[in-house]
């Protein structure tokens, strides 16, 4: 017979605090890359599907929106600006983190007013939802390096903090 926690009057895990509507559309738009990156999906594909997907409602749509056609439209510029801080070829990533950093170096490009640190730790967050065991030290490293050079007073005045 199988018991449960309450049987035995065990604490119950704690919830994790609710996601906010932008982590919510991180999340979409990481599924919505990874179909574009992986499975050659395009965006107007993406864009309606993505919507569809249980818990949708609850993200920021617009964000989501922006930030899909946002990566895909520079994605060039961005995969350049990732380049000069990896030691492998951009191809080579995981896709999980490849479309993570893409994310994060256009945020960082394109949202001047959501802190770079705010930025950098969603992306940790994303690796450790959906990326391999340590690919969050890797893309923490990699995008503060991008956030150095995308953001340099914001850098600058954190750090001598």
């Amino acid at each position: 017979m199988t018991t449960f926690a309450s049987d035995h009057n065990l604490p119950e895990e704690p919830k994790a605090p609710p996601k906010s509507a932008r982590r919510r559309a991180r999340e979409f738009v990481l599924q919505g890359l990874y179909q574009w990156r992986v499975g050659g999906a395009d965006e107007t594909a993406i864009e309606a599907q993505i919507p569809d997907l249980e818990g949708f409602a609850k993200a920021d749509r617009e964000f989501f929106v922006g930030t899909l056609r946002g990566v895909i439209g520079q994605q060039e510029a961005l995969s350049n600006q990732i380049r000069k801080h990896i030691d492998r070829e951009f191809s080579e990533l995981s896709p999980i983190e490849g479309c993570i950093l893409m994310m994060g170096a256009f945020e960082l490009n394109n949202h001047p007013e959501t802190p770079y640190r705010v930025i950098i730790n969603e992306a940790i967050e994303l690796t450790k939802s959906f990326g391999g065991t340590d690919g969050h030290k890797y893309v923490n490293g990699v995008l503060d390096k991008v956030a150095a050079l995308a953001r340099p007073e914001e850098f600058i005045a954190r750090k001598a903090r």
